[in-house]
This record gives structure tokens, C-alpha cells and sequence, in this order.
């Protein structure tokens, strides 16, 4: 018998100030029996980093080649992708092809992946990832955060410039957002 998923509630402070947003937000997610809790964390951080109203948890590890965010326009049409973790490059590059005017971003466990990732690319040639957004989580913020398994959370989120800042448990964490992009003139 397969185990169930585990559930989640968090209750989210999310700010970014570079952009004047300031929101309260409750959502759940459902943490697969074989995912770790540093990509369940990162799921949350990607669902903050690119947050909007229309943008909803993909369904994790049980649909391995569905995304992990999505967002729609009222037409049905995808309006953003994001991937998480160790994404296949040609996996991104039909992302942004399928997903014409979409948005595609991924956030990474660490600055390091995401080189292994840009490398990659430049090398399979995938000139469309340049239209990729990027992004690199500090590994040791990842590991503090993922150290919570509460199964209802407290949790804010501030996004300033290229640094996030996070207070779960009332204890506060702090680490680099690194950008990424690939220069397909490289």
C-alpha cells in the first residue's frame, strides 16, 4: 500500500518591496512520501519569489513532467510556468516553446545547480532558455528553513533586491536570491 501525501497549511506574509507588495495568504500543500522537505520549501519559496493571483501548486512529484506553479489567464491559456529544483533543460526549452507568451522561471536549491544547469544549455545550444527567468536559493537558508515540518505553518516571506528574508517559528533566516540568465552568445 503507497503512503498518502502529507498536508500542509502555511499562513503567508508575503512581501516584495522592491515592488510595493504587501499580502496575507493561506494555501496547503501536499508533500509526496519520497519529496524531501528542502524541495517542499522550495516549492513555498518559488510560490513566494513569483507569486500572483492566478498562480497555483502544481501537483508535486506524483505528475514528475507537470510543473510545479502554474498560472492561467482566464481563457485557459498558461500565463506562467515555474520549475523547481533540478529541472532538465530540454524540459524548460518546451516549456517556454509549448507556452507561448508565457512567463518561465526557475528557482534552484543552490547558485552551483543553477551554473550546472546554464552550462548545459550553452553546451545542447537551447538558445530559448535565455528568455528564462532564473534564480539560485542559498543552500544553508534552504537547509534552515526545510529543518520546520510542522504541518501548519507560520511563515513570512520578504523579497528585497536580491535577498530574501524569512521568519518561520519566530526565528528569522536570511540568504542571497542569486539571478541567473543565459548570455546565448556565449
Amino acid at each position: 500500500m503507497a503512503l498518502p501525501a502529507t498536508l500542509l497549511h502555511f499562513d503567508l506574509h508575503l512581501a516584495h518591496a522592491d515592488e510595493g507588495l504587501d499580502r496575507d495568504l493561506s494555501f496547503r500543500i501536499a508533500r509526496h512520501p519520497s519529496e524531501t522537505s528542502e524541495r517542499l520549501w522550495l516549492r513555498v519559496l518559488a510560490y513566494g519569489w513569483r507569486w500572483s493571483e492566478a498562480l497555483e501548486l502544481g501537483p508535486g512529484l506524483c505528475e514528475p513532467d507537470a510543473p510545479d506553479l502554474l498560472a492561467r489567464l482566464p481563457d485557459g491559456r498558461t500565463s506562467a510556468v515555474v520549475r523547481v529544483g533540478k529541472p532538465d533543460p530540454e524540459r524548460v526549452e518546451r516549456d517556454v516553446s509549448r507556452n507561448a507568451g508565457a512567463s518561465v522561471a526557475v528557482l534552484f536549491e543552490s547558485p552551483r545547480r543553477m551554473a550546472a544547469f546554464l552550462a548545459e544549455a550553452r553546451d545542447r545550444r537551447l538558445a530559448r532558455l535565455a528568455a528564462v527567468e532564473l534564480a539560485a536559493v542559498d543552500p544553508e537558508l534552504l537547509r534552515r528553513l526545510s529543518a520546520c515540518e510542522d504541518r501548519r505553518i507560520r511563515l513570512s516571506l520578504t523579497f528585497v533586491e536580491g535577498h530574501l528574508y524569512a521568519e518561520v517559528g519566530g526565528r528569522m533566516h536570511d540568504g542571497p536570491l542569486e539571478r541567473g540568465r543565459l548570455d546565448p552568445d556565449r
